[in-house]
């Protein structure tokens, strides 16, 4: 996990005690994950609508869009099997302060680093979360469906990171990253403090 944090750059790892609870509510864990999965494939559209003339990111997230849904189609498949429903999605504390971080006015270019930043940040944290699934969890089963999921994760926070330094200088993607895990640990932070779960 140390070598995690260090490639993604995490500032406050899950508590791993967390597994624990994912465990014992797996069917809400498996809901989360399949809304997360099906926003993730939303988002990269979103993009691609917004910035239509940026080539590199209409290419490169074109497939993203594919793979994020065909991961959905995935959990809800393992949702079903398990004789479980989808339920409801349910408000995302976390996705939503990380929203209230991005730029909203200025130049288009601090506006598309936010938004590639935060889509990495997302990642960035939800393979942690699958990698902490993928060793914790008691049924070796769920513990190879995560680790799939740990490892695509891994590479689209790689690929968000790289949009942004494409369309950005990268000193100051980089100034910005770090800034971004600052506000991210802090969000980490009063979320546990208050309980809530996050994906």
């Amino acid at each position: 996990m140390e070598a995690l944090k260090n490639i993604l750059g995490l500032q406050l790892p899950t508590d791993p005690r967390w597994v624990n609870l994912a465990e014992m509510e797996l069917q809400e864990i498996l809901t989360d994950h399949a809304y997360c999965e099906q926003k993730a494939a939303t988002s990269c559209i979103t993009l691609i609508q917004r910035y239509p003339t940026r080539e590199v990111l209409v290419k490169e997230l074109s497939p993203i869009v594919t793979e994020e849904w065909g991961h959905f189609r995935l959990v809800l498949q393992e949702i079903y099997k398990r004789g479980l429903t989808l339920g409801n999605q349910r408000k995302d504390v976390y996705v939503n302060k990380l929203k209230d971080f991005e730029q909203k006015g200025g130049g288009e270019e601090g506006r598309l680093t936010d938004q590639l930043l935060s889509f990495a940040l997302i990642e960035a944290r939800s393979c942690e979360r699958f990698k902490r699934l993928s060793e914790g969890l008691s049924d070796e089963y769920m513990r190879q469906f995560y680790r799939r999921f740990m490892e695509s994760e891994a590479g689209h926070y790689a690929l968000f990171i790289e949009l942004a330094e494409t369309y950005a200088p990268k000193e100051a993607v980089r100034a910005r990253w770090q800034q971004w895990l600052d506000y991210e640990a802090g969000i980490m932070e009063s979320l546990e403090i208050r309980g809530d779960r996050i994906h």
